[in-house]
């Protein structure tokens, strides 16, 4: 912690970022808030709660009042400086009567016309930027991704023997983990945008790909198939239940037409990307789809060629493995992933400083995922 800062403050930014966790805005950025009065004490908290609603300062400048008066904010990300759906929060910041305003990380939007740090100090405010900045860049990585590349953040899950393998002999692959993995899986559905599966998958098991856990009421992730060819079954769950989520159903130029009209006639929406020389969906080229559909983060969940795929294309960023201890056979088909893969180990794409946890009986490994030579 540089020496401009207090304890007081980095425990005032703490509760800022827990106030950020409970923020899912997509695909606005989420931001957390705290207002500490001019003895010391809490009066405001705020969170960005949903896109087109209030931002984090408002909130916790409104919650605050005139005990804001002298006193300091403590923002996760730089105040915005721009007219969108909601007023500028330099402009909520300046009638506030806040004398000093604490940021966790700079604003790394490039089309943002104005910077919200250099207009508060221009109106005698005093700004200082980057207390727990790693912790509140990480709470905005995948919409700072989004921004920068114009791809979703991609987070891929597998679910593994300790073999690498995904199904038994048969083909039965429910459930290879146990229910404490899969309430977590349930938690990565609900905080991305979108959930995404290859056609072989929606044949195999007929999923529904919904958040089911109260604890998530109202979460309502888009549903995305990668279909080259259209096969997705029109009697299908995915298809026949598209009103409890929006199902996006990828495909290539030079899939029928037919096929199309009868999905879209259902309520799926069917998107178009480039394909491959071998005739399938160009993983980048369906992102750039995706994203232009306001898919911030996206969670890859089956089967073994899309994750291949993600995985050749140098476009996951983060890694869920929930790793069973069982064994499933060396003849269980298919494995966790179908890819060429890479030539020695050294060049593997691997988890950065990986984290783990146990859940119930099962082992999750997670953290970003990074290529070697990039």
């Amino acid at each position: 912690m540089s020496k401009r800062f207090s304890p007081a403050d980095e425990k005032a930014m703490r509760a800022a970022i827990s106030a950020a966790e409970r923020s899912l805005p997509s695909p606005n950025p989420p931001v957390g808030a705290i207002v500490v009065d001019v003895n010391g004490k809490t009066v405001g908290v705020g969170h960005h709660k949903v896109a087109g609603g209030p931002h984090a300062e408002a909130v916790a400048l409104e919650a605050a009042g005139e005990a804001a008066q002298g006193g300091t904010l403590y923002v996760t990300l730089e105040p915005c400086n721009h007219q969108g759906r909601t007023p500028p929060c330099t402009l909520a910041i300046q009638k506030s009567g806040i004398s000093r305003v604490v940021v966790g990380c700079r604003d790394p939007n490039p089309h943002v016309d104005g910077g919200g740090a250099d207009r508060l100090r221009s109106q005698g405010v005093i700004v200082e930027v980057g207390l727990l900045e790693s912790d509140c860049g990480a709470l905005i990585e995948p919409w700072s991704t989004f921004i920068l590349t114009g791809l979703p953040f991609v987070s891929l899950k597998l679910a593994l023997s300790l073999d690498g393998r995904i199904a038994t002999r048969t083909g039965a692959s429910r459930w290879v983990t146990g229910p404490e993995a899969r309430g977590k899986v349930q938690e990565l559905r609900a905080i991305n945008d979108a959930i995404a599966v290859g056609i072989n998958t929606v044949i195999a098991d007929d999923p529904r790909l919904t958040v089911r856990d109260p604890d998530w009421a109202g979460r309502r992730p888009r549903r995305v198939v990668f279909d080259s060819s259209l096969r997705i079954p029109l009697d299908s769950r995915l298809v026949t239940e598209v009103e409890h989520a929006p199902v996006l159903i990828v495909t290539t130029p030079e899939a029928n037409t037919e096929l199309e009209s009868a999905l879209v006639d259902a309520g799926c929406e069917v998107i178009r990307a480039d394909s491959t020389a071998e005739g399938r969906v160009d993983f980048e080229s369906a992102l750039r789809e995706l994203a232009g559909r306001g898919i911030v983060g996206m969670l890859v969940e089956g089967g073994a060629e899309l994750a291949g795929t993600a995985l050749a294309a140098r476009l996951v960023h983060r890694l869920h493995a929930f790793v069973a201890p069982i064994l499933l056979g060396p003849r269980g088909r298919p494995g966790a992933v179908d890819w060429a893969g890479p030539d020695t180990p050294q060049t593997a794409p691997r988890i950065l400083d990986p984290k783990w946890e146990l859940l119930g009986a099962d082992a999750h490994v997670y953290g970003p995922l990074v290529f070697p030579d990039e």
